[in-house]
This record gives structure tokens, C-alpha cells and sequence, in this order.
């Protein structure tokens, strides 16, 4: 049950005003593109995801049909992605953090859950900030998901 609460956050629910970084921080990592599945443990539910390259440093990611933009936003030593809405008006964030697997086969993500930031959490530097102070508090992040590279999937 709780697959589905975390992923109805993405598919429906960035919620922030404003992208974690100002711009991104730095080139894509290109081994995110690819195809991506993630099947739940009873098997009963497949999301898909789909990332590819736009430019240097922004990614389009296709989840479920819906399509966001995605760039990284570095800071506090941790890989950040601020990842926008392509489809509200204007375009809300949500904020994740990933870890690829040592074969680049798995990817792990978990999104900062935004009912543990405080609604005084305004702009980009409180809530870098806010971020900084919670780090190791786990109430800050939702559940991690880990998603599979689709294997007939090619560059």
C-alpha cells in the first residue's frame, strides 16, 4: 500500500513552487537515460519510466504517459533532481534522490516528502536550508523505490 501513496506523489503531486538549485548543477548523468520498470512485490503493478536527454543538463522523463523535465540540483554532498510538472500551471517541483546500482541495472529513488516541510518553507534558500538541517532525519524522505533497467532497451 505504500507503493501506491508514493507514486501517486509523482504521478500527481509535485508540490513545490520552485526547483530545489536555480539552474542545474551540472551535466546530466547519461546513465539515467534508458527505460525503466518498477514492479511491486506482489507483481500485481508495473510503472514504467521513461528518461532521455533534451540538452546537456536537462532530462524529459515520460512516467505512466505524464511528462516532466528534470535537472540536477546538487548541494549538501547529495545528488539531487528537481523534477517539474510539465502539466500544471505553472509548473510545480518535486524533489528526489537517487543512487544508481554498481552494474547501473537498478536505480533507487526516494522524493523529500513534502508534508514533513513546514509550510513557512517559502523559496529555494529556506528550503535548501531546511534540507540541510534534516538530512539525517528519515521522516524527510519517502519510501525508496527501486526501479529495474529494462533490458531490451538500447541507446
Amino acid at each position: 500500500m505504500a507503493f501506491y501513496a508514493s507514486m501517486s506523489l509523482f504521478i500527481v503531486g509535485c508540490h513545490f513552487d520552485f526547483s530545489l538549485t536555480a539552474n542545474p548543477t551540472r551535466p546530466i548523468d547519461n546513465r539515467l537515460v534508458g527505460d525503466w520498470v518498477y514492479v511491486d512485490v506482489d507483481g500485481q503493478r508495473i510503472e514504467r519510466m521513461n528518461v532521455r536527454k533534451l540538452d546537456a543538463t536537462t532530462f524529459i522523463v515520460s512516467y505512466e504517459g505524464e511528462l516532466y523535465r528534470a535537472f540536477h540540483s546538487d548541494f549538501a554532498g547529495v545528488s539531487f533532481i528537481s523534477v517539474q510538472d510539465l502539466h500544471s500551471d505553472p509548473g510545480k517541483f518535486l524533489y528526489l534522490v537517487y543512487k544508481l546500482s554498481s552494474d547501473d541495472a537498478k536505480l533507487g529513488l526516494k522524493y523529500v516528502n513534502p508534508k514533513f516541510v513546514p509550510e513557512t518553507v517559502k523559496d529555494q534558500a529556506a528550503i535548501q536550508e531546511f534540507i540541510k538541517r534534516n538530512l539525517n532525519n528519515p521522516s524527510l524522505f519517502g519510501e525508496e523505490l527501486v526501479y529495474s533497467r529494462r533490458k531490451d532497451w538500447r541507446p
